[in-house]
């Protein structure tokens, strides 16, 4: 989703107290970076942080690591948790917003960063065949995922993009991971116990477009 530059966003990160904007320098100590050592969850590709900010705070036991890399998307997020946050009395603790290229995901994710889940939402479906490497759940990208995802892990996969969809059931396999639920009409079919819509899962909707979704554990 292309998004108009925020000139406020830049300014409002860089004071934020969840926000890191370097996290190869926290590579391998995410679970220190919390206030609380807790499980970890990340979702890769926030966007305007609506789904993260209605997870993380109705999910104390949990902390998040939400990722993008475009400060207008980072600074909405930032919004969007502190509203979440602020409506529910409680500080934004357990959440941590961090801006990276997720193709290079191992440069911040080690093997030391046990992560039990991971999001991924409506990511581009990099529809010609050139550029489908680039897509977040080709096979390469969940080889560098196993990395610091535990066994047993899951990913959680939500696309309104049936190629897409219908192609990652090979680079799940491939990657060696087991599907352990899919649907081709989540919101006639929900998979999973909470499903939290996205601004795209809204959009999508509403245009009458069906949204496919994914769990799949990591063998």
């Amino acid at each position: 989703m292309r998004i108009r530059n925020k000139k406020w966003a830049r300014p409002e990160l860089e004071i934020c107290k969840f926000y890191i904007d370097n996290p190869e320098e926290i590579r391998g100590k995410w679970h220190e970076s919390f206030k609380e050592e807790k499980p970890i969850h990340i979702e890769l590709g926030c966007g305007k942080g609506s789904f993260i900010s209605q997870l993380a705070v109705e999910n104390q036991g949990i902390n998040y690591i939400a990722v993008d890399m475009v400060d207008a998307m980072l600074g909405l997020s930032k919004r969007n948790i502190e509203n979440s946050y602020k409506e529910k009395g409680i500080e934004p603790e357990n959440i941590i917003l961090t801006r990276h290229d997720i193709e290079r995901i191992a440069l911040f994710m080690g093997e030391e960063d046990v992560v039990d889940r991971i999001y991924i939402n409506f990511c581009n479906p990099w529809p010609k065949p050139k550029h489908k490497k680039k897509r977040l759940t080709h096979t390469k990208q969940l080889t560098l995922y196993r990395n610091f995802l535990k066994e047993n892990g899951e990913i959680y996969f939500k696309t309104d993009d049936d190629g897409l969809f219908n192609e990652s059931f090979k680079y799940f396999e491939e990657a060696g991971f087991k599907i352990e639920a899919k649907t081709f009409d989540l919101h006639n079919q929900n998979i999973f116990e909470n499903n939290i819509e996205t601004e795209h899962e809204k959009m999508y909707t509403e245009e009458g477009k069906k949204i496919k979704a994914l769990i799949v554990r990591k063998m």
